[in-house]
């Protein structure tokens, strides 16, 4: 299968030194890095079912090694092989440009790592089956040609928040509920997924030169730097403001102000994000982000509350 490559795009070259990949160049590509966001989200659906750990620990384990490693392993691997002449401007020592995995290993990887993927998710039930089947479709669709919805920030990093953030809380709830999660469960996913937007835009600053080269068109290249960091900090910031108002609006006011208190400590590194967007981007990934998913946590707490007690 010839891979398709963006009009003026040059094959990078590359050194094989090995006719197999080397087993670490393979968990490299994983990137068991970026499993913590799928993790986290799936642990949010746990906890916003409702059920008690004892009753839940087996989906709740093996949902987290399908959110992380499967799922979200496999979109990195599917992202690598496709952006591997981005990466041979931006980070030319990744396992794939470097040639530590070789010829078409890089595919043939993506494709079982796919498949296996899957069949793991037939084994939690239906609606998790379908959740899997839905993200894995947004993990190629998102890098593969002729879609490769990367391409343009404004649809890209919508669908990895939606992948990302929203399908692993359905998922988690789906998974110990063994049906389809309530309203509020939904509610709180997309919003949260909605915002998550905002964190991709910020994670592109990182490759805004490759980018352009390439005829990416993140929000960052298409209408500059501080610009793209002004509208990442409002699309993070109104979603988060939605569910404080729905927390009140369900009988959980105190989650509402813990959130509200999180949310106010993410305005102020705003503040120094938009001065400085392209240093402090990777700051505020480490810090205003962190306070994001954890404003995630307190309203699955939340509504594990309302669940346990009938409100509503």
């Amino acid at each position: 299968m010839r891979d398709l490559l963006p009009s003026g795009a040059a094959e990078p070259m590359v050194i094989h030194r090995h006719s197999y990949p080397q087993p670490c160049a393979l968990l490299e590509l994983l990137k068991p890095i970026t499993w913590f966001p799928p993790m986290w989200a799936y642990l949010c659906g746990v906890v916003s079912a409702g059920s008690t750990f004892s009753e839940t620990w087996p989906a709740a384990l093996a949902g987290a090694l399908l959110a992380g490693p499967l799922v979200c392993g496999t979109s990195q691997v599917v992202n690598d092989w496709y952006d591997r002449h981005v990466d041979a401007v931006n980070e030319p020592n990744r396992p794939i440009p470097s040639g530590r995995v070789p010829g078409r290993w890089g595919f043939a990887f993506a494709v079982a790592w796919t498949i296996l993927s899957f069949l793991f998710a037939t084994l939690l039930g239906p609606q998790v089956m379908l959740a899997t089947l839905l993200g894995l479709a947004c993990a190629w669709a998102y890098s593969a040609p002729p879609l490769r919805l990367k391409g343009n920030g404004w649809y890209g990093n919508l669908a990895v928040g939606l992948c990302y953030e929203g399908l692993p809380w359905f998922t988690g709830a789906a998974a110990v509920l063994g049906t389809w999660p309530d309203a509020r469960i939904l509610a709180l996913a997309l919003l949260y997924s909605l915002g998550a937007h905002g964190i991709m835009t910020l994670n592109d600053f990182k490759s805004i030169e490759g980018d352009k080269q390439h005829h990416v068109r993140s929000i960052p290249v298409q209408i500059g730097a501080e610009r793209a960091a002004r509208l990442a900090c409002w699309v993070m910031a109104v979603p988060q403001v939605v569910v404080i108002g729905l927390l009140v609006q369900w009988g959980a006011p105190v989650h509402a102000g813990i959130v509200t208190a999180m949310l106010l400590a993410q305005l102020v590194l705003m503040r120094t994000l938009v001065a400085h967007p392209r240093e402090r981007a990777p700051w505020y990934n480490g810090t205003g982000v962190t306070l994001y998913v954890l404003g995630m946590l307190v309203c699955a707490f939340a509504l594990r509350s309302l669940n346990t007690t009938g409100g509503m």
